[in-house]
């Protein structure tokens, strides 16, 4: 999986033949599209995406190019995940967090379960060099405790501080999506 920060920029670097290989670094070129998805937005909204799929040059691999605003493996956008996040870093139970996002209380069990300290720790140093990198001077001491409001704290800060600085005009959770490298949640396994 590639992921971009909108598909019609991943398009534009595509037809550039500026998006490369994840493995051997080779060409990437059109190869067709993913099959529909039809993923939950706030509410009963959806968004209804056809990935593209791409072919190394190099390798022969193929790869579905996702934008950041989604989850690999995922029925809900990275803004819904997100949400449920925050609400358990506050103190919510899946039971409530569930009923705010209207999402069955399973799937927000398996969300909640798959930030695992691992993850959290992984997430919380991709955001950390972002923000680093964003806004040296608001940074005054990163320590990471091993809590999920940490990581989401050091993530949200970075996704502020890039627009502010650079200009970029994402949404916060598309920026997250960008740092988390579409890896919101740690795989199963």
């Amino acid at each position: 999986m590639i992921v971009a920060r909108t598909a019609e920029l991943a398009e534009e670097h595509l037809g550039a033949g500026t998006l490369s290989c994840p493995r051997r670094a080779g060409r990437l070129t059109k190869w067709g599209f993913g099959r529909r998805r039809t993923i939950g937005s706030h509410g009963t909204a959806t968004v209804t995406l056809r990935p593209r799929r791409v072919r190394c040059s190099d390798c022969e691999s193929t790869h579905i190019v996702l934008p950041t605003a989604l989850q690999a493996r995922r029925a809900d956008t990275t803004e819904v995940i997100g949400q449920a996040l925050l609400h358990k870093a506050n103190g919510l139970g899946y039971r409530r967090i569930a009923a705010c996002l209207h999402r069955s209380e399973s799937t927000v069990r398996r969300w909640l379960r798959r930030a695992t300290p691992k993850n959290l720790r992984w997430m919380y140093q991709r955001g950390a060099q972002r923000l680093i990198a964003v806004a040296p001077d608001a940074v005054a001491e990163l320590r990471f405790v091993g809590q999920l409001r940490d990581t989401l704290s050091v993530l949200c800060a970075a996704a502020y501080w890039d627009p502010h600085r650079l200009g970029v005009p994402d949404p916060p959770w598309t920026m997250v999506g960008i740092y988390t490298l579409g890896r919101l949640l740690a795989p199963p396994g």
